[in-house]
């Protein structure tokens, strides 16, 4: 898994609804609690650290699937979440938005006193990466969101996000401690965007000199951390365009999310029943549990589980986002107790899928996949911001 990483996406106002972040909250419990049980603190932290695992994410739980406010939805949604559960799993999320995000190293300094950990050294790592990305590094990008999450055994990882409001565009970047080296030497191998002249990077090596001056000034003592770093560049436009999504990869999970491919298999007898929508939802989302990170290079296929607030690329399918929650949910709870037949199947519907693509062609094209969720989704309970989706004239039946 990459150890950093920066993300460029489109600034897109308007809230989530309550309706759908209550569920946001309620999937990214059991998807964090799953991704510790089987890799545990390092591999979930590893996991935000990489722009296109969290953007993939951020699809899979509804959020619009190009929008900077993915990073506030699963940022959000991860606090709400997480937060009466952080000590059973180990990990604690501190920092926010605007001024939340300047009590960060006050919350650290807490969860020091609660785990054992110096609360002192990981604030002056969250400084410093906000200092950084905000200044060090002068791309036209002024921070406004900073999280910091941390393990009860000290790995970090942070997300935070700058704005650009003459272009319209925000920047996301990720960092991981996982093998830093340097805060103030290129901690990045490289931050990409479009190309807006010169800019200031008090990391370059050859800043060194003017580097020193501002630390003999300010007194810091930087720590060292290590990285490596991922670009992902989001489309401007709100569709779904068949170059955002890898055809192959889809029309798999979909082939083997039908009710009929699932009684095939012993291994997915467990899932039996729940309705070829569903097992499309929990396909991707076991993928995004379970997968390693070629996987994640098109963030967009992930939204074909749950949809979109925005009705972009369909409406969120209520009754099979419901259904996917309990599911994933109850395996959860029962490999707790030892019972992991049913976890082992949802781990099952990815791999599988992965296996059935080396062979398997697409028959239909993005634009009639699309087509079809739009077409379907009043039965599936499809709602977004504007009301609830309607049916068209002479619609099929489908099962959930």
């Amino acid at each position: 898994m990459k150890r950093a990483g920066t993300a460029d996406l489109v600034l897109m106002g308007g809230s989530i609804p309550p309706w759908l972040f209550e569920r946001m909250v309620k999937l990214a419990l059991p998807i964090t609690e799953a991704i510790v049980q089987d890799y545990g603190q390092r591999g979930f932290l590893a996991r935000l650290s990489d722009p296109f695992w969290f953007q993939s994410f951020g699809s899979v739980i509804g959020m619009d699937w190009n929008s900077s406010g993915v990073t506030t939805a699963v940022m959000s949604a991860l606090r709400q979440a997480l937060g009466p559960h952080a000590k059973s799993l180990g990990l604690y999320l501190c920092g926010g938005k605007g001024k939340e995000s300047l009590q960060t190293p006050a919350q650290l300094l807490q969860v020091g006193q609660q785990t054992g950990l110096d609360g002192h050294y990981l604030g002056q790592c969250s400084r410093l990466s906000a200092k950084v990305d905000n200044t060090a590094i002068q791309d036209g990008f002024q921070i406004y969101l900073h999280y910091f999450m941390v393990s009860a055994q000290g790995d970090w990882s942070v997300v935070q996000q700058g704005m650009q409001t003459d272009s319209g565009q925000a920047r996301r970047y990720h960092w991981h401690s996982g093998q830093l080296q340097s805060f103030v030497e290129e901690p990045h191998t490289a931050i990409c965007g479009d190309n807006q002249g010169e800019i200031l990077n008090l990391t370059d090596k050859k800043a060194l000199p003017a580097q020193k001056g501002i630390l003999a000034i300010a007194k810091e003592n930087p720590e060292k951390i290590a990285g490596e770093i991922k670009r992902l560049i989001m489309p401007r436009q709100s569709n779904i365009q068949a170059k955002d999504v890898d055809l192959k990869r889809l029309g798999s999970i979909l082939w083997l999310a039908q009710e009929n491919e699932v009684q095939q298999f012993e291994e997915l007898l467990l899932l039996k029943g729940l309705g070829p929508r569903t097992l499309q939802s929990l396909a991707l989302v076991s993928e995004v549990i379970h997968g390693t990170p070629s996987r994640f290079t098109d963030p967009a296929r992930f939204a074909f589980a749950h949809g979109g607030k925005s009705g972009k690329p369909f409406p969120v399918p209520t009754q099979v986002y419901d259904q996917t929650i309990a599911t994933l949910k109850t395996a959860v709870e029962k490999a707790k107790l030892g019972h992991t037949d049913k976890a082992d199947a949802i781990k099952k519907l990815s791999q599988m899928a992965q296996q059935a693509e080396a062979h398997f062609s697409p028959h239909n094209s993005l634009d009639e996949l699309l087509q079809k969720e739009n077409d379907n989704a009043w039965q599936y309970g499809g709602r977004t911001v504007n009301g609830w989706a309607k049916p068209p004239s002479n619609p099929p039946r489908l099962g959930r």
